[in-house]
């Protein structure tokens, strides 16, 4: 599929078709890498890293944990 770049602002844009969006899994102000390959761009999106609870728990250090907080008696329909 061809395309045509065109001025937006300061800068260069390019309309990405919504099927090839879909296909890359690319939205609606999805974050992207962009970087120049061989003189190709290559646009990659960016996916959230993956936490495993074991992984964040085993990066705490002993500066980082804290007592208990007491609070008082209840002072609703609270059940403790």
């Amino acid at each position: 599929m061809k395309g045509q770049i065109q001025k937006w602002g300061n800068s260069l844009a390019l309309r990405i078709p919504r099927g090839i969006a879909e296909e890359a899994g690319l939205g609606q102000r999805t974050a992207v890498e962009m970087r120049v390959e061989g003189g190709q761009i290559v646009i990659t999106p960016l996916r959230p890293a993956r936490y495993q609870l074991d992984e964040l728990l085993a990066g705490i250090r002993p500066g980082q944990l804290h007592g208990e907080t007491d609070w008082g008696e209840a002072q609703g329909q609270e059940e403790w």
